[in-house]
């Protein structure tokens, strides 16, 4: 393969879109997979840039349609089997004691996630993927539970083609404003992440209050 493809045309210079476009630029499709699975990893790495970007490379001719989708998602698969592999070896004390240590990233973030994994089991690996912060540490908790893999793998896959989807379809559409989708998305993601902290928030208090209940009907003579 070529070192360099074509070159992507009003290609951002600085920060993570000018770096996400170099990727592309450079190593094509699997240039995109390896900025997504890197997002995954590493939660502040946005993929509202990263996806709209590749879409509008694949507009431009830099890489194809099908291959954006596919190396995107298979880069979000790895970063997320790389996270599953890591929840289930650490085991959750040295999970946690890792995470507080890295920087731009906060503990309540994955305890929050763990509650979403707690509530909602299987289905929490496929929607999550869809809700911000959510979508990169869902695999943590996966892993710590040791979830069937090809299970996770199953879910993971199919929640992260249609989010990519998404995306890189509309970056793909907007052309040359491909960076108007970061704006929509990031309010619309938002909304989400605040009814997911809401239905986590009615979870905790409906648990502690039937614990609460449990208590004190065992305390009654």
């Amino acid at each position: 393969m070529r070192s360099v493809l074509l070159a992507l045309p009003q290609k951002p210079s600085d920060g993570v879109a000018g770096w996400a476009a170099g990727l592309v630029d450079t190593l094509g499709g699997p240039g995109a997979g390896l900025a997504i699975a890197l997002e995954n990893l590493f939660p502040p790495l946005p993929s509202e840039v990263i996806l709209p970007l590749t879409g509008f490379a694949a507009g431009q001719g830099v890489i194809s349609l099908a291959s954006a989708l596919f190396w995107t998602t298979l880069g979000s698969v790895a970063g997320a089997a790389a996270l599953y592999w890591i929840g289930m070896l650490f085991g959750r004390a040295r999970m946690h004691a890792l995470w507080a240590r890295l920087p731009l990233v906060r503990s309540s973030d994955l305890e929050r996630t763990e509650a979403w994994f707690a509530l909602h089991g299987t289905k929490a690996v496929l929607l999550g993927r869809m809700v911000p912060v959510f979508r990169s540490l869902i695999s943590v908790p996966a892993g710590l539970e040791r979830m069937p893999m090809p299970v996770f793998l199953g879910l993971t896959a199919a929640g992260s083609l249609a989010w990519n989807s998404v995306l890189v379809m509309a970056g793909y559409w907007l052309g040359d404003r491909w960076d108007a989708v970061e704006t929509y998305v990031g309010l619309l993601s938002k909304a989400v992440l605040v009814l997911v902290l809401a239905a986590l928030a009615l979870y905790v208090v409906v648990r502690v209050r039937s614990a609460n209940g449990r208590a004190q009907h065992r305390r009654t003579p």
